[in-house]
């Protein structure tokens, strides 16, 4: 059981391979990019995987022999003072039934496709895993989703069922007709809506018992649509291995280093990948307490009066939301319980690690990742922190940076970020673009796949991220990346957001533009002379060619529905102006 061992997880949870073995192990050699060649053995993953069986089962069994410890799975709260605690045995129970009314009352079954478009409420977590039970595809979309942008993913998917909110039922309705494959429609509400069935009614009235499919490793488990900042969302395809993925190689002990007595909360919008992975499948591979706030609105009075009510440990939260808490008039953010922070989905300002890390006494460690990789690179628990690096490569990801013909790159030279797809695709990474074999293809470069953002690594391994490809600009012969202008600006006190885009010129080519979201105290200033300010200020923190000739204040910024800037709506309409 060596191999178990090399995992670094309870192995108990892999209580179903004792049918078979690792028949053989290999070595691989990875490079490093300038911080030495690593080696691994990379043991034959099983043939048969499914987390609701082989995870979550597993510590409903270890909490009915008094093997884990008395924190619940789930425990969810709302500002009403509404409260939900559910065991890993419960959990099992209302996920079977959950299966059960997929297979009984709507007909569905595995391969099936299943629209989820619900806000952070627990029964987001009961049809998502009620899905892993019977092998139906989830997709998940965020509650911000209009009726084009629901009709776009029902078509695109040809999904037979949709699961949503009471309060997105005439989106959906205003264009079902147009989608002849739906054929089912569940509401989670607490009031009956014409046409569609009640989750909550149903899933009373169908039995716990429920056996769960034997799902392969490589059998569809979800599709993401991408962000949409370069086009139309694509459908980014993933099988079980982006669920198995933190149980191999340690990944969910390195990256945050959970225990069963752990209350995670991650806010990310259900929508995203990173709910799927940061407040499901890694907190859960190691049996610890998922915690969740409804946040209809991000409100950082409220999350911060949550850190301090609520035992929580660990923290993942996107940029925005550190940022909102320091932008607060709030004197003492020494949290009692939290002991860790983690952020990703853009780029942590250097400046706002600083003063997080002043005022809470806790530094932010970043993570990087799209939604065809999960979580690609990491700032480990235990790792040095290097202020406005992504970390490091999570194995079995072999990342390098990468020119466009798929070159590796020395170590401080931009490019790609590439992750190596041949000879063998790593587990956790999208299988396929559905349905867009040309899309699949243009992302294959030589022997990785071309994420389109570009960065550098260092001679320790550390990636830096600068931008997506189409974001770089070229001003004079000088290559600048939007974040290293956004990181200079913020350290101005007038700066609450910014997005740094290229503008045509008629002597440079392109010049940078910064559109600036003011604080408050700085709205009524002159704006003439706050822009020369900010231009000089810009100057004087980092390479002088890299101030914004261009400022324009704004009240907000464009963003997708996944809260990324749209820096290519900014870009596009700087080109489209008659100059």
């Amino acid at each position: 059981m060596q191999w178990l061992k090399k995992f670094q997880i309870p192995c108990g949870i892999f209580k179903f391979f004792h049918s078979s073995s690792p028949s053989s192990s290999r070595q691989h050699s990875v490079s490093t990019s300038g911080a030495g060649t690593q080696r691994w053995n990379d043991y034959d993953s099983p043939e048969e995987f499914n987390f609701a069986r082989d995870v979550l089962d597993y510590w409903a069994q270890m909490e009915e022999e008094g093997k884990r410890g008395p924190g619940p799975a789930l425990w969810w709260v709302n500002s009403q003072g509404d409260e939900i605690k559910w065991s890993f045995r419960e959990l099992r129970d209302l996920t079977c039934r959950t299966a059960n009314v997929f297979e009984q009352t709507c007909g569905l079954k595995q391969g099936d496709r299943l629209a989820l478009i619900l806000p952070r409420v627990p029964e987001w977590w009961l049809v998502t895993v009620g899905c892993f039970r019977t092998g139906i595809v989830f997709m998940p979309g965020t509650t911000q989703l209009k009726a084009k942008d629901i009709l776009y993913r029902l078509q695109m998917s040809q999904a037979k069922a949709i699961v949503t909110t009471g309060s997105l039922v005439p989106e959906v309705d205003s264009v079902a007709s147009e989608c002849p494959a739906l054929k089912t429609k569940l509401v989670v509400s607490d009031h009956s809506h014409e046409g569609w069935f009640n989750f909550q009614s149903l899933i009373k009235s169908v039995p716990p018992d429920h056996t769960c499919i034997k799902s392969k490793m490589k059998d569809p488990m979800a599709i993401f649509f991408t962000s949409g900042t370069t086009g139309f969302p694509k459908m980014a395809k993933h099988n079980q291995g982006l669920a198995f993925r933190p149980l191999s190689f340690g990944v969910s002990r390195k990256l945050l280093n959970l225990k069963t007595s752990d209350v995670l909360w991650c806010m990310s919008d259900p929508g995203w990948i990173m709910a799927t992975v940061g407040a499901m499948i890694e907190p859960w591979a190691s049996g610890a307490t998922i915690f969740i706030h409804h946040l209809p609105q991000f409100d950082p009075k409220v999350i911060v009066e949550v850190l301090f009510k609520y035992p929580i440990t660990q923290c993942l939260a996107a940029p925005a939301v550190y940022r909102m808490i320091l932008q607060q008039k709030i004197t003492n953010l020494r949290f009692p319980s939290l002991e860790h922070c983690t952020t990703g989905g853009e780029s942590l300002l250097p400046e706002e690690y600083k003063q997080w890390e002043q005022r809470t006494g806790i530094l932010i460690h970043e993570i990087y990742g799209q939604s065809e990789t999960g979580i690609g690179c990491a700032v480990f628990r235990e790792m040095k922190v290097k202020r406005g690096s992504i970390g490091k490569a999570i194995l079995p990801f072999d990342i390098q940076i990468i020119d466009e013909k798929g070159n590796i790159l020395p170590p401080n030279t931009e490019g790609y970020l590439g992750i190596r797809i041949k000879p063998t695709r790593p587990l956790g990474l999208f299988v396929e673009y559905e349905n867009s074999p040309e899309k699949t293809a243009e992302v294959e470069c030589g022997d990785f796949y071309n994420s389109g953002d570009r960065a550098t690594v260092d001679e320790d391994g550390y990636f830096w991220f600068l931008g997506r490809s189409d974001d770089v600009i070229n001003t004079s012969g000088y290559r600048i990346g939007p974040a290293e202008v956004e990181n200079a600006l913020a350290e101005h006190p007038a700066v609450a957001e910014s997005a740094v885009v290229s503008s045509p010129d008629l002597n440079r080519g392109e010049v940078v533009k910064a559109f600036i979201v003011l604080t408050p105290e700085f709205l009524l200033h002159n704006q003439e002379q706050l822009a020369k300010e900010l231009q000089q200020h810009v100057k004087s923190v980092t390479a002088p060619y890299k101030y914004p000739r261009k400022v324009e204040f704004v009240a907000e910024l464009p963003k997708t529905v996944t809260g990324k800037i749209k820096r290519k709506e900014l870009r596009l309409k700087e080109y489209s102006q008659k100059r």
